[in-house]
């Protein structure tokens, strides 16, 4: 079986290069957070405002046109009369979110906010927003990860990093827009309903506590963020998950997802068979109490052992990619065989390795498939070490599984001796392998182009082919 090298080792940091990158992340951390700040609080019409102030400042040194000293002087007159106006506003509100159980990430998400207002005067011309938690990057991150094709800009740009800066907060940022569209006018002692749309970014948990009232003033140049009060919540996004085809996974018989298969036993629920003497240890719905009271004995219900097939899905968490998009890749395409496979007809193992072996069980007479998709959720990747623990993890439940299908972050020798691995061990392995580019010679499974995850799944074969 053919395999690229593995990938080289990421070489230590210099002491040297180690400092400046501290102060570039101190320096980023406090402007990121003044831009924040002041940005915040002044609209789009008030940065064109003091653009215009500064331009007719400039323009009117050394010239004597009345026109530019108007421009000026009714360009101060506003701003002078918005920022009072706006910092004196009062909104005391008492709130309460409706947050549903999950959401999706890259899906936008509806939810309502039951305002009250507590205060004496009507309240007019504001509106609410979610804060998303702070997105800027540890200095850990900052040092160890990287924005895609760095590689490819400038020294200038590689030296500063400021553009891995910037797609370290896009990429930490949990959520967008976040605001009502409505306006909340309320009476003393009022209520209302506001509802906020916002897009989750990132699979995760998210705690919602900052959620704000902005009050603009009658220019619409500034605005005063006002902290609501209101209990916190807390929202479950789900991974991205992508459409998939109706497929058969291999093993002993064929999944059907609308069938029923003849390959691991979990119970005793087919069809009716006969009437025979209770034994101990039979359930008591079982028990047939007519024929009970007829012959003064108990008597059960005799039925059929029904059988359904149990597969293995398991996630390769070990990541040596710097940016770790190959790694979210890999967690929607696991995500997306979960929510895809019908367990209400068959037994499905997620099994992952995160410092120690995982495995959880969804399907029927268990966990539903949502069990599943919450732990993806949380997984992060493994920046060490090899997938041992994880061939391990599947040769101890080999006997159990009618076949597996493996999601691999990337191909390289590590990844292609667990395939070996479990063949040798007599597993049935459908790989599913995520890489750049297209394939190498030789890769076994299904190959998805990273970045066209969604196109490839789409041209998945009705049958997925194993490596045995």
């Amino acid at each position: 079986m053919h395999a690229n090298p593995p990938a080289p080792a990421v070489p230590a940091i210099p002491p040297r290069r180690g400092r400046f990158e501290r102060l570039l992340h101190r320096t980023y951390f406090r402007c990121s957070g003044c831009h924040h700040f002041i940005f915040r609080r002044v609209r789009p019409a008030g940065v064109t405002l003091i653009l215009v102030l500064v331009l007719a400042a400039c323009l009117g040194i050394g010239h004597e046109r009345g026109s530019i000293y108007q421009l000026f002087s009714l360009c101060l007159a506003m701003g002078l009369i918005a920022l009072p106006w706006a910092m004196c506003r009062r909104a005391p509100l008492e709130a309460g979110r409706e947050v549903p159980r999950y959401a999706t990430a890259g899906e936008p998400l509806r939810y309502a906010v039951w305002v009250r207002h507590t205060g004496q005067r009507r309240l007019s011309r504001a509106w609410l927003a979610e804060s998303p938690p702070d997105a800027r990057p540890g200095i850990q991150e900052f040092s160890n990860l990287r924005e895609p094709g760095e590689e490819e800009r400038n020294r200038f740009d590689r030296a500063f990093a400021y553009f891995r800066w910037q797609w370290l907060m896009l990429r930490n940022r949990l959520f967008t827009d976040g605001s009502s569209q409505d306006e909340v006018r309320l009476k003393p002692g009022g209520q209302t309903r506001v509802f906020i749309e916002l897009t989750p970014q990132r699979r995760g948990v998210i705690r919602l506590h900052d959620l704000r009232v902005l009050l603009p003033d009658p220019f619409g140049l500034l605005q005063k963020c006002a902290r609501v009060k209101a209990p916190a919540a807390t929202l479950l996004v789900l991974p991205r998950r992508f459409p998939i085809p109706p497929i058969e996974l291999p093993g002993g018989a064929a999944f059907k997802i609308t069938g029923e298969t003849n390959t691991n036993a979990i119970g005793n629920s087919g069809e009716f068979v006969g009437l025979r003497d209770y034994r101990p240890g039979d359930p008591l719905r079982q028990i047939h109490w007519k024929s009970w009271a007829r012959t003064g004995r108990p008597i059960v219900k005799e039925l059929e052992d029904t059988f359904y097939p149990r597969y293995g899905l398991v996630l390769d968490t070990l990541s040596t990619d710097r940016t770790d998009a190959r790694f979210e890749e890999a967690v929607s395409v696991a995500a997306s065989f979960a929510s895809t496979i019908d367990t209400s007809q068959s037994l499905l193992d997620l099994m992952f390795v995160k410092n120690e072996a995982h495995i959880f069980t969804a399907g029927r007479g268990l966990e539903r498939a949502e069990k599943l998709l919450e732990v993806l959720a949380g997984v992060t990747p493994e920046r060490g070490g090899d997938l041992s623990a994880l061939g391990q993890l599947v040769l101890r439940h080999r006997d159990d599984l009618t076949s597996c299908l493996v999601v691999l972050n990337g191909w390289d020798e590590t990844r292609a001796a667990l395939l070996r691995t479990l063949e040798r061990g007599g597993v049935i392995c459908a790989p599913i392998i995520i890489g750049h580019g297209p394939p190498p010679a030789g890769v076994p499974g299904h190959w998805l182009e990273s970045g066209h995850i969604a196109r490839d799944l789409k041209r998945l074969p009705p049958r997925l082919s194993a490596t045995t």
